[in-house]
């Protein structure tokens, strides 16, 4: 274990008593948001990014270090195990280098080494490599055993062969080198399978491309990775220069075994190895590693960009406890509607059909005023699916005609809506309500608080990814679980209003406690202090320590449990209470007591000076909620559809999906457009999330409209102009093609799913194109 705090320590540059710290934490059970909050002094202050790369550290050098110790004990079972050897084993700081290490020692099916060995030939092979001046046929003549399947000599030499061929490529070493050669000068080159141009046009962008094998972007890697998968695309690693006969990789394998031609009888034969060993052992085997690190780093690339933008939409600042009406828009099935109260609460549900084909619009205003009337309806949520801009319009008629009502309409995503609805949790909580009026309610109740509604819906069905599809899936889910405990955690949960998914990420408990906690509620009444938690069936006091601190009690019995105050730290605060002469009620928010206290005076064996001032800190303003303010976007008037966008026309929109080439918008049009990362900001910036974030109310200006393709190009940069931007391109005013990488993110996009924010994905790349390479 010393040698894995060790190597944490220097990767995170932190000191090994923190690693230690903190992997005995994680080891008794205990959540990083937990830790990260409530132990500081134990860990000294590790925050909740350090202590989740540490985690991530942790579970990757522990596999590690299970494989070195089945190593060494299956090679020392084979009493091959010298002192050499175990000094490199020891030494391997990676999978890759391990694996290196062990396969010469590994068990594998019966090779024609093997075989050849058997049959006697391994001195052959040594002496026409110890001894090049020796010749090949007449050694070989002393090996002919027709018994021993060796007929004549070019069997045996072939044998020869085998043998060698196995030395040469099961070197660490050697494999060490060429996999750095190859990673750092080859160059990925792809190519389209002849006769799947027509079946396969889609991935057109790559029918004939070539780039840098270590600069393959994430979006680009697993757009080839896919058309290779349906049989569409070819790829192979080029590495030195076509024109050259031999391969640089054959020259270093050669200069690693001393292989020279100096004209001596063997010095053909062994050339001739050399060549066989790179193109029939080691070519491909290095070729799939290295695609292998491609993909694990494409997929970590995409896997991070999904997490950033969920953090994002999880964090979207809440509407509040307000009375909301929830509109799933729709034309021929009409529109489903649902009003809840400020609690999420179900009070109200039809369906209205202002729109084609029976147009009933006056009738659906009257119906929506009875309804806010009737309700107190403050805030009308609006799908921004079909038909979302014709019903934003009813809305806004509505208002205009009923402006006693004070209402404010906002359209927000309704991304998921559909899974929820049809989700085994959903016919749980409305079991008589149809699937549509579900939908309503999904769209209501995540404009009140986004994180409480999403948590109910596969992270994968929210739509803020890209090629989430193609991704592991396990790693995915890790990370995407990761994600919403930090954010439950982070603004903390209402005991007494939280649904059953929404208890089960907070720190400490599960699915089984979070559903005994929802059932304690039912049969009992609400909770009354934290405490009460205690008698909740299976949550025994481990959790109660994890989760505590990150459930909240308003208005109960004690002002604490309405803070992230933990209850372990309540006698803290009495403390301090006593010294300020002041109730615990009237000592929190304020804010000019608290600021005059000394946290110094305060610190004890069990609780240190960050916890104090943690425990101040959240005094002044108890149960803050860490989301921004809430506002929304404003869409323009009489802009419905992608026809009514025009060049140069400048509009609000809400981000609604943030890749590494750029942002995607929402106009109001069904279509969201792109920003890319070379028109976000004036100055150069190498992350779009330096300066937008998923849920971001932006202003854009129209740069460029195709109908025909459902594109639109956007700039967040005022200065720029479209018309002068259009008689740049080739053509006068027409729209320029977008690059191969552009159309390719497009397509790939569409068959993730096609959801909105991904159907018109493309990015702006620079391709080079060298053209006649072959595989060496």
């Amino acid at each position: 274990m010393d040698r894995i705090y060790k190597a944490i320590a220097n990767e995170l540059n932190i000191r090994q008593q923190q690693v230690e710290a903190a992997v005995a934490l994680l080891d008794e059970g205990a959540t990083v948001p937990f830790i990260a909050r409530y132990r500081k002094e134990v860990t000294g202050a590790l925050d909740d990014s350090q202590l989740r790369n540490l985690e991530d550290r942790l579970r990757y050098l522990r596999e590690l270090e299970d494989r070195r110790i089945t190593i060494l004990k299956s090679i020392e079972e084979q009493g091959k195990l010298t002192d050499e050897l175990i000094k490199d084993i020891e030494a391997a700081d990676t999978k890759n280098r391990l694996e290196d290490l062990y396969l010469p020692y590994k068990k594998k099916r019966r090779t024609k080494a093997q075989i050849a060995r058997e049959a006697g030939l391994e001195p052959l092979a040594d002496v026409l490599y110890e001894i090049p001046a020796s010749d090949p046929e007449k050694e070989a003549t002393k090996y002919v055993d027709p018994e021993n399947s060796i007929a004549d000599t070019k069997a045996a030499l072939d044998g020869a062969k085998y043998i060698l061929m196995e030395r040469f490529s099961e070197n660490a070493n050697l494999l060490e080198k060429l996999r750095h050669f190859l990673w750092q000068e080859g160059t990925l080159s792809v190519r389209v399978i002849e006769g799947k141009e027509n079946e396969g046009a889609k991935f057109r962008d790559y029918f004939e491309h070539d780039e840098p094998l270590k600069s393959v972007p994430s979006h680009r890697a697993l757009a080839i990775l896919r058309g290779r998968n349906e049989g569409i695309l070819n790829f192979n690693i080029v590495a030195g220069n076509p024109e050259i006969k031999r391969s640089p990789c054959e020259q270093m394998i050669a200069d690693f075994w001393l292989i020279e031609d100096k004209g001596r009888a063997a010095d053909t034969w062994l050339q001739e190895v050399v060549r066989w060993t790179w193109r029939v052992k080691l070519l491909t085997h290095l070729e799939t590693e290295l695609m292998g690190k491609i993909r694990e780093t494409a997929e970590n690339e995409a896997i991070k960009v999904f997490s950033q933008n969920l953090k994002d939409l999880l964090l979207a600042a809440p509407a509040g406890p307000r009375a909301t009406l929830g509109l799933d828009p729709g034309f021929r099935t009409g529109v489903k509607v649902a009003a809840i109260d400020a609690t999420g609460k179900v009070v109200d549900h039809g369906a209205i059909f202002p729109h084609e084909p029976q147009r009933k619009w006056d009738q659906a205003i009257q119906i929506l005023a009875a309804l806010c009337k009737k309700h107190a309806i403050e805030l009308i949520s609006i799908g921004n699916g079909t038909a979302s801009r014709e019903t934003d319009k009813l809305a806004g008629e509505l208002m205009k005609k009923h402006p006693e009502l004070k209402l404010t309409k906002i359209v927000v995503s309704e991304a998921g809506a559909s899974v929820y609805s049809a989700s085994e949790f959903a016919a749980k909580e409305f079991p008589d309500l149809d699937v549509t009026i579900r939908g309503a309610v999904s769209i209501a109740r995540r404009l009140q608080d986004p994180l409480a509604e999403l948590v109910k819906i596969e992270p994968k069905s929210i739509g803020v990814g890209q090629y989430q599809h193609d991704v592991s899936q396990v790693e995915l889910a890790r990370s995407l679980d990761t994600v919403i405990e930090d954010c439950v955690n982070g603004v903390g949960v209402d005991l007494n209003t939280a649904s059953a998914p929404l208890l089960s990420r907070v720190s400490g408990l599960n699915t089984t406690i979070a559903n005994n906690i929802v059932a304690h509620r039912d049969n009992n009444g609400q909770f009354a202090s934290r405490s009460q938690l205690k008698d909740v069936a299976r949550l025994g006091p481990k959790a109660f320590e994890q989760a505590a601190g990150f459930l909240r009690i308003m208005n109960g019995s004690n002002p604490l449990d309405a803070s992230s105050v933990h209850p372990e730290a309540y006698s803290v605060v009495k403390e301090i209470s006593a010294k300020q002469n002041a109730d615990i009620k009237s000592l929190m928010g304020d804010t000019s007591t608290l600021r005059a206290v000394n946290a110094e005076s305060y610190v004890n064996d069990q609780f240190g000076l960050p916890t104090i001032k943690d425990i101040l800190k959240e005094l002044e303003k108890p149960g803050r909620d860490p989301r921004p303010e809430f506002k929304a976007a404003t869409f323009m008037e009489g802009v419905e559809k992608i026809s009514d966008l025009k060049d140069n026309m400048i509009l609000e929109g809400v981000v609604t999906n943030v890749t590494n080439f750029g942002a995607f918008v929402d106009v109001g049009v069904h279509q969201d457009g792109l920003v890319h990362i070379s028109a976000m900001s004036d100055t150069f910036i190498s992350d779009p999330r330096q300066v937008v974030k998923a849920g971001d109310i932006v202003k854009v200006k129209v740069m460029e409209v195709d109908v025909a393709r459902k594109r639109i190009g956007l700039s967040m940069r005022m200065s720029d102009d479209a018309n002068e931007q259009s008689e740049k391109r080739p053509g006068g005013a027409a729209p320029q093609k977008p690059s191969r990488a552009a159309r390719q993110q497009q397509t790939a996009s569409k068959s993730d799913g096609g959801n909105n924010t991904m159907a018109a994905l493309f990015a702006q790349a620079q391709n080079k194109n060298q053209k006649g390479k072959k595989r060496l």
